[in-house]
């Protein structure tokens, strides 16, 4: 009963959602997913830790980064079966489709690159300024304008 308490909890966060199906079918640092959630580091390794713990992702520790990646056949059947449930479900979603778009253009840039320049900002207290979806989206800001207007 306890696995399936974790696993509803961990999957009740829509961050959390949008980091796993975020992950695919890679393994991604943990400054990868900082840029596409555009949140702070330590509220994503807050989000990853949680999602560890319900077994939902694996993660593993290259030098100062955390790698995370899905489970894979090392995954029990309820994790296998709650994984398919929320790729299946979310698959349309348009954050989650906008989400997988911006993903391409993350992983496609220089990770160690991505990682010192997220690095150099916390140590100068910098504020991370990062690109809203709408805004690296344009079909999904014209989608919300229209939403708006009607």
């Amino acid at each position: 009963m306890e696995s399936i308490l974790s696993i509803t909890r961990a999957l009740s966060d829509e961050n959390r959602v949008r980091a796993l199906m975020a992950l695919g079918d890679q393994e991604v640092c943990v400054c990868q997913l900082i840029e596409l959630l555009q949140l702070a580091p330590s509220t994503v390794s807050k989000h990853m830790s949680i999602l560890k713990q319900a077994k939902l992702v694996a993660g593993s520790k290259k030098g100062r980064w955390m790698y995370y990646r899905l489970p894979g056949r090392v995954a029990s059947p309820m994790v296998r079966q709650a994984l398919s449930w929320v790729r299946q479900a979310a698959a349309e979603d348009p954050r989650i489709r906008a989400d997988a778009g911006r993903m391409e253009k993350i992983l496609g840039t220089n990770r160690e690159k991505l990682c010192e320049r997220q690095s150099t900002r916390r140590k100068q207290g910098t504020e991370m300024r990062y690109m809203t979806p709408r805004e690296d989206n344009p079909q999904l800001a014209r989608s919300s304008k229209q939403k708006s207007t009607a």
